[in-house]
C-alpha cells in the first residue's frame, strides 16, 4: 500500500505501507511526512515563476551589496627618504575600513629635521553614503526573506484579496527608488574615498615632502576591487526591484479589467446551399420523404439479412429513401 498527498501548491512524495493501515499508524504518518511533502514537494513551485525567482535573486544581490562594502578594509603604503638616512622611513603604513570616516584616520611621517615624527590624518568622512547604502542593502535583504517565506509558504493566503499584493508592490517601489538613491551615492562617495586615499595627494600633507633633497613615493595603492563591486551589485539590485514592479503590479489584480477577453462573436449562419429557407431544416442527404424518418412498428419481428436473422426487437427504425 502507498500513502501519498497533494496541495493545490502541487503532489507529495509517497509513502510505503507495510501491512494493515491502522489508525494510530496513520496519524504517525501525517506526522512524518505531511509537511515535509507538502513543502519539499510543491511549495518551491513557485520559485519557478518570475515572481518567486527575481525574489530570489534580489535576496542574494542583496547580500552582495551590503557585504562587500560593509566587510571592506583596505591599506596603502608610502615612502619618505630624508637627506639622512637614519631618519628616513620607507614604509609608512595607512589603513582605513567601512564605514570611511577618514578624518579620523592617521598616520606618522618623519619631519627630517630630527626630531619626532609628525601625526597627520586622511581628510573626508563618507560615512552617511556608505552606511546608507549598507542599511538599504541588509533591510533588502530582510525584505526580500520575508517575501519569500509567503511565497512559499502562505501564497494562497497572500492572493486570496489584493492587500498583500498591494503592500508588496508598494514596498516594492520604495525599495526601487531606494536602491537608485543609495547607489547613486555610494558612488559619489566611493570616487571621493579613492580620491581622499590616493597615496600621490596623501604624500603632500607630509611637510618633509616639501624640503629640497628628500624624496617621496607611493609604495602600493589600495585594492578598491571590493568597492567597485559593490556599486555594480547596487544598480544590479535597482534594475532587478524595476524589472519585478511589472509582476508585483500584475498581483495586484488592478490590471485584470484591462485584460478581459472580447465578448465571442456570434456565429454566421451556414450558407443557404441545400435548397432549404431554414438551412438545417433538411437533411441532405434525404429523399422525397423529408429526410429521416423513423418507423415505429411494434408488429415487427425480426432484422433479417442474407447472413442470418437475429432476435425480436422491440423497436425498429427504418429509413425511408
Amino acid at each position: 500500500m502507498l500513502w501519498g498527498c497533494f496541495a493545490a501548491g502541487g503532489t507529495g512524495a509517497l509513502h510505503k505501507i507495510d501491512g494493515t493501515l491502522r489508525r494510530e499508524n496513520y496519524v504517525d504518518i501525517l506526522k512524518q511526512h505531511l509537511k515535509t511533502s507538502l513543502v519539499a514537494g510543491g511549495q518551491f513551485r513557485v520559485l519557478k515563476v518570475p515572481l518567486g525567482f527575481i525574489k530570489a535573486l534580489e535576496w542574494i544581490f542583496a547580500i552582495f551589496a551590503f557585504s562587500t562594502c560593509g566587510s571592506y578594509s583596505g591599506m596603502f603604503k608610502m615612502s619618505v627618504e630624508c637627506k639622512n638616512r637614519t631618519e628616513s622611513d620607507l614604509s609608512i603604513e595607512v589603513e582605513f575600513e567601512y564605514p570611511f570616516r577618514l578624518h579620523q584616520v592617521y598616520f606618522d611621517a618623519p619631519t627630517c629635521k630630527g626630531g619626532p615624527p609628525e601625526r597627520l590624518f586622511l581628510v573626508g568622512n563618507y560615512s552617511s553614503s556608505a552606511e546608507f547604502f549598507v542599511t538599504i542593502g541588509v533591510f533588502a535583504f530582510l525584505y526580500s526573506m520575508a517575501a519569500l517565506s509567503v511565497y512559499v509558504f502562505a501564497l494562497e493566503k497572500y492572493r486570496e484579496n489584493n492587500k498583500g499584493p498591494l503592500i508588496d508592490f508598494g514596498v516594492t517601489c520604495v525599495f526601487t527608488f531606494m536602491w537608485l538613491v543609495s547607489s547613486a551615492a555610494w558612488a559619489k562617495g566611493l570616487s571621493d574615498v579613492k580620491a581622499s586615499t590616493d597615496p600621490e595627494k596623501v604624500v603632500d600633507l607630509i611637510s618633509a615632502c616639501d624640503e629640497e633633497g628628500n624624496r617621496c613615493r607611493e609604495v602600493h595603492d589600495p585594492v578598491m576591487s571590493g568597492l567597485n563591486t559593490s556599486v555594480c551589485f547596487g544598480f544590479m539590485n535597482l534594475v532587478l526591484w524595476g524589472g519585478n514592479l511589472w509582476f508585483v503590479f500584475k498581483e495586484t489584480g488592478i490590471i485584470a479589467p484591462f485584460m478581459r477577453a472580447p465578448p465571442p462573436q456570434e456565429k454566421q449562419p451556414a450558407p443557404d446551399s441545400y435548397g432549404q429557407q431554414a438551412g438545417y431544416e433538411q437533411d441532405p442527404y434525404a429523399g422525397s420523404q423529408g429526410g429521416y424518418q423513423p418507423e415505429y412498428n411494434q408488429q415487427q419481428q425480426g432484422y433479417n439479412q442474407e447472413g442470418g436473422e437475429y432476435g425480436q426487437a422491440p423497436t425498429s427504425f427504418a429509413n425511408q429513401m
